[in-house]
């Protein structure tokens, strides 16, 4: 039995998790001598499932109901095209192995080699504004550009914006999951998920195949988040924000924190302000990080340069959404556009960082703004 069979057989046990195999690996030295001799006194404490599921592992051994479980797991993941790492493997993430009890399996989608990337976390607030949001974009590609995979969590607002950013930018960007890579959560992102692995991204957890997202599951998420990176930076957050959770354990990581300032007035600046009196480095441009971190940056995407490449339908459609937010069925009207060339003139102008999707359709971001500001003037 290989150490990615008994760990997983071991995680498989309800009660332990992570913290728990660690500390029986401390004390056997491998997993597959843990599995085989748990303690007495740790089996007393673990539900009375798990201590059946594991006596009968005594006597069955691979033909338990544990280890089925474990070789059907690993058949769907080949079967799906997921690759499971342990801890050990020569593919595991060398920083996130260097931390405090790190994830014994992984579970990941799309590309492996985006892991040796050095990676930068970009997080803060799903309900950020527009200016935070244009901000994780531009920071995003910018990075991305410099040669940072850009990494996140895959929620709605910053964590979103900034995957788009790095896709833009032409770089890998990689998405931690609260939820089995199997489960994309939120639905809302689907899409984006999807997008993020078409163009070479990769997706990632350390949970079993159909693990549905759980509050218990995103402290986990977010040392993962932080763990891959060599530094995290706040866009946008609240005093009393799940991102802070990952920039604090950044900080236990050892890892760089940066931050965002705003203004004094915008609740959703108070958590970068807050980190930057705790000592998280104050940052204005994406070469404030690159420099600190190494990379060079290219010159920045500008408004002026995402006008420029704009084309018939494109500038129909920002045209169309300069007064106000319409739906997919106005705009298809508006371009004249088939729903499966739409869609894709769609995309293309949200990884551009143009516009943003709402539940009832679309809506220029501050950037899309400034091109038709810019377009305006030209013409006169």
């Amino acid at each position: 039995m290989d150490a990615l069979t008994a760990s997983m057989a071991l995680l498989r046990l309800e009660g332990i998790g992570p913290a728990r195999y660690w500390q029986l690996l401390e004390h056997f030295g491998c997993p597959l001598q843990a599995l085989q001799q748990l303690p007495n006194t740790l089996l007393s404490k673990l539900p009375a499932r798990a201590r059946s599921q594991w006596y009968e592992f005594t006597r069955l051994q691979a033909q338990s109901a544990l280890i089925s479980w474990v070789e059907e797991e690993r058949a769907r993941c080949v079967e799906n095209g997921i690759h499971l790492m342990c801890y050990g493997d020569t593919d595991y993430p060398v920083l996130l192995s260097e931390t405090s009890r790190p994830p014994p399996v992984l579970y990941l989608r799309g590309r492996t080699e985006n892991l040796c990337l050095p990676q930068i976390a970009i997080v803060g607030a799903r309900r950020a504004t527009s200016a935070g949001l244009d901000n994780a974009r531009a920071f995003a590609a910018e990075l991305a550009t410099a040669g940072f995979a850009i990494t996140s969590g895959l929620a709605l607002g910053v964590d979103a914006a900034a995957h788009l950013g790095a896709l833009y930018g032409g770089g890998a960007t990689i998405a931690v999951l609260g939820s089995g890579v199997d489960r994309i959560y939120p639905r809302h992102n689907q899409r984006l998920a999807g997008d993020i692995l078409e163009r070479g991204g990769t997706i990632l957890s350390e949970l079993p195949l159909g693990s549905s997202a759980e509050a218990k599951n995103f402290p986990r998420r977010n040392r993962i988040i932080s763990g891959l990176s060599m530094g995290v930076l706040l866009v946008e957050a609240a005093l009393r924000s799940g991102s802070l959770i990952t920039a604090r354990l950044a900080l236990e990581q050892n890892r760089e924190v940066f931050a965002i300032p705003g203004s004094i007035h915008n609740p959703m600046a108070q958590g970068c302000h807050h980190l930057i009196r705790q000592g998280a480095t104050l940052v204005e441009t994406s070469g404030d990080i690159a420099s600190q971190l190494g990379g060079l940056l290219s010159e920045p995407v500008s408004a002026e340069k995402n006008r420029e490449v704009l084309e018939g339908c494109q500038q129909i459609i920002v045209d169309a959404l300069a007064g106000g937010p319409r739906s997919i069925e106005q705009l298809a009207m508006d371009s004249g556009e088939g729903s499966g060339e739409l869609m894709g003139l769609l995309l293309q102008l949200e990884l551009e960082g143009l516009l943003e999707e709402l539940p009832s359709g679309y809506q220029l971001t501050a950037r899309g703004s400034a091109c038709c500001r810019l377009a305006e003037k030209d013409l006169t």
